[in-house]
């Protein structure tokens, strides 16, 4: 599992498209879809319209993944900070029940307020 008590996991780069539709496709459930896909240098994490799936790519050969489900049901609250002009990178922090806080950072050009649509439109 990704050890959430890091302050800051990982830097995250948007995807273009569904490049690990492979890995992911056998873990979604009935009327869960691909939203967006963001990747840092092995890890990544998927947005779907039900969830966050966060994937730990582990070992020399980088056949071994910890997936970890983190549904936006069990989201209390949550923060998006946009990118400026001299920090030019974006932050997502989720406070889960029974997890606590959960922080991601984006590349300046992610689109995080659209990220923090997605989870408003899911949990309230």
């Amino acid at each position: 599992m990704i050890d959430f008590k890091n302050s800051s996991i990982f830097k995250l780069k948007k995807e273009a498209g569904f490049t690990h539709q492979s890995d992911i496709q056998p873990l979604l459930v009935a009327g869960e879809t691909f939203v967006s896909e963001y990747k840092a240098v092995r890890d990544y994490i998927i947005f779907t319209n039900k969830r966050i799936i966060s994937v730990n790519v582990q070992g020399l050969t980088g056949k071994k993944r910890d997936f970890t489900s983190m549904p936006y049901s069990k989201i209390q609250t949550f923060s998006i900070e946009t990118a400026g002009t001299l920090d030019i990178d974006s932050e997502l922090e989720l406070y889960f029940s029974g997890l606590g806080k959960v922080k991601f950072e984006f590349t300046g050009a992610s689109d995080i307020v659209t990220i923090g649509r997605l989870i408003s439109d899911a949990i309230l």
